[in-house]
């Protein structure tokens, strides 16, 4: 998942898609052997949480294998040595879901649509990333979104 940002948007958008991004490499970096799921959460919420964010609740990152979503849920949010220890090999969906305002949401009947509460923007960013070698891994990218928009980035250099 990667958030666009379409036409002239305000600094205060801009921001929060930055932050959100930056947000995403954050949890990466606890995603190794040895951490737990909570080590990601409070990683991501921490960030955001800490520049006047909303971090959902009600949405969150998960395991990776023959089904779509699978164990372990990754939540965006937690308390670091909490969860699910990390083993090699694992391979999950990391996501954080970061609002301008508040962190509630509200689904509409459709069953797919989802938006704040309070109608502000907010940003989705994700990589699915593997155990190996004890370290987290991409298994995704973003150069292709970066070359097509002319963005030079190292973001992902370190977990490639």
């Amino acid at each position: 998942a990667y958030t666009f940002g379409v036409g002239e948007i305000d600094p205060e958008v801009k921001k929060l898609l930055k932050t959100t991004k930056e947000s995403l490499y954050k949890g990466i970096e606890q995603f190794k052997v040895g951490n737990r799921v909570g080590d990601v959460g409070y990683a991501i919420q921490n960030y955001n949480e800490s520049r006047g964010y909303g971090v959902v609740r009600e949405l969150v990152g998960h395991g990776l294998g023959k089904e779509m979503h699978e164990k372990p849920e990754m939540p965006n949010y937690g308390k670091r040595g909490s969860g699910k220890k990390f083993q090699e090999g694992m391979v999950v969906a990391i996501e954080p879901m970061i609002n301008l305002g508040t962190s509630k949401i509200n689904q509409l009947n459709d069953g797919w649509t989802i938006l704040t509460r309070d109608k502000k923007p907010s940003a989705h960013f994700e990589h699915n990333i593997a155990i190996i070698d004890g370290k987290p891994k991409l298994l995704s990218t973003f150069d292709y979104v970066h070359k097509a928009l002319g963005i030079k980035s190292d973001e992902e250099v370190p977990f490639k």
